[in-house]
C-alpha cells in the first residue's frame, strides 16, 4: 500500500475533524394496522335512461290539401335541402351556422 492511502486526512485550519459514525440498525417500521372500516350502504340501482327517438322526415313536412308544406325554413346560404333548426327565438343552420332571428311580437 502507498503511504497516502494509509494516512488519514488531517483537518484544515478552522475545521472540526470529521467523526466516523457507525450506522446503527434500525428496527423495521411496521405498517399501520388497517382499522375496521364501516360497511358502505348499497346504492340503489340507477333508473334506465330512455332511448332518444329519432325524428323522421315526417316532422319536417306537412300535407295540406294535396300539397306538401315545409314546417321549417330552408337556409338562405345552403339552399333547398338544408332545414334550419328551431331554437325558440331564432333559426339556425346546422350545416353552415347561419342564424336568422324570429321577429319579436309586441
Amino acid at each position: 500500500m502507498s503511504k497516502k492511502a494509509e494516512k488519514k486526512e488531517a483537518p484544515k485550519k478552522g475545521e472540526e475533524p470529521k467523526k466516523e459514525t457507525k450506522k446503527t440498525e434500525e428496527a423495521p417500521v411496521e405498517a399501520p394496522k388497517e382499522e375496521a372500516k364501516p360497511a358502505k350502504p348499497e346504492k340503489a340501482p340507477k333508473p334506465e335512461k330512455k332511448k332518444k327517438v329519432e325524428k323522421g322526415i315526417y316532422t319536417l313536412y306537412k300535407i295540406e290539401s294535396e300539397k306538401v308544406v315545409r314546417l321549417r325554413p330552408i337556409c338562405e346560404r345552403c339552399g333547398p335541402g338544408y332545414f334550419m333548426a328551431d331554437h325558440g327565438n331564432r333559426y339556425t343552420c346546422g350545416h353552415c351556422g347561419f342564424t336568422k332571428y324570429k321577429p319579436t311580437k309586441e
